[in-house]
This record gives structure tokens, sequence and C-alpha cells, in this order.
């Protein structure tokens, strides 16, 4: 059974989390103010398509394909996107709520996230290279076996990273957040 095509659709203020997004193939459409909340994403197909203001907690995303994706002013808690099909995947994330999400052995390179909030949100052997992290909250985030080489720390906050156990060859950093570095030597450091 071929999934429908629909293209250049703008959907505004559905709630998705009782009744399904249809199955198909979703081109440079909108999604404004959905609640996707705990919703069946599974087996989706969205290319270049914008989501703006909503809610896609603990959505579930296997199988499903963000290929050139933006997400603005979006809560997405909770989301494995390990799961989603990784081919061709690239989204960009500007004002989002990732707390507790996983990024779990994705390759996501010049991956930009900004201004976002990504507490606990899990790194594990994901090739992050030139990613840039603009003004992020990366409080308990997990960076395990990571790359990331060339990435850009210099506004995020709260990150703790072993350069021990992940690849930060010429990754940039500010002065401040160096101390995100050193954590595991439990040193002193005063200004």
């Amino acid at each position: 059974m071929d999934k429908p095509f629909i293209a250049d659709q703008t959907f505004k203020g559905s709630d998705l989390t009782k009744k399904k997004l249809p199955k198909g193939d979703y081109e440079n459409c909108t999604f404004e103010g959905c609640d996707f909340s705990d919703a069946y994403l599974d087996n989706q197909n969205f290319m270049e398509c914008e989501f703006i203001d909503c809610n896609l907690s603990n959505a579930n995303i296997r199988h499903t394909t963000f290929k050139e994706v933006s997400f603005s002013h979006c809560k997405m808690m909770g989301l494995k996107f390990e799961d989603c099909n990784s081919f061709l995947i690239g989204f960009s994330f500007n004002d989002c709520t990732l707390n507790y999400s996983s990024f779990l052995g994705l390759t996501l390179s010049k991956q930009q996230f900004v201004d976002c909030k990504m507490i606990q949100t899990d790194f594990t052997e994901a090739l992050l290279k030139n990613a840039i992290f603009d003004t992020c909250n990366l409080e308990n985030a997990i960076f395990d076996r990571t790359d990331l080489e060339k990435a850009d720390f210099r506004t995020a906050i709260n990150f703790n990273i072993d350069p021990e156990k992940n690849n930060i060859k010429k990754a940039r950093f500010s002065k401040e957040g160096l101390i995100g570095l050193l954590n595991k030597y439990d040193l002193s450091i005063e200004s």
C-alpha cells in the first residue's frame, strides 16, 4: 500500500495525541502549534518540513524520516532519534527543549542546536563533527565515546565532557567553559 504524498500543506493547532497523523510522505509542510505528545509518528516521511511551537514529547518516531526538517520553539522531551531512519537524516533545532532525548550513535555532522535546553540528553557514540551548540544548556548531557571534532561549545553552558573518553580535537570552547572539561578532576578553580 503506497503512502499518500502530501505537499505544501499547513497544519495548525492539531491535537494528534488521540487521532493519528495519516501515514504519508509530507513534503514542504508546516506544522504549527500541533500536539504530538505520546503520539505515533512512526514510519512517516517528513522532507523539508517545519515544526513550530509543537509538542512532540515522547512521540514514537521509529523508522521515521526527517530530511531537512527544522524544529523551532518545540518541546521534544524523551525522543529517541536513533530509532529514526538514519538515511538522509537532517534537522535543525532552534529554541527547543530536548531534555532526556537521545541521539545514540547517530552521524550528525554540522548539526546545529541553537538556544536549546538539552538536560540529560544522550550523545553516546554520536558523530557530531563541526556541530554547533549555540547558547545551549547541556546540564548532565551524556558525552561518551562521542566524536566532537571541531564542534563549537563557546556559548554552551553546564556541559561536562571527559576529554579522555571523547574526541574533542579542534573543538572550540570559551575560557569560562573550560571547567566543563575539567570536572572529573575535582579541581577548585577560582577567577
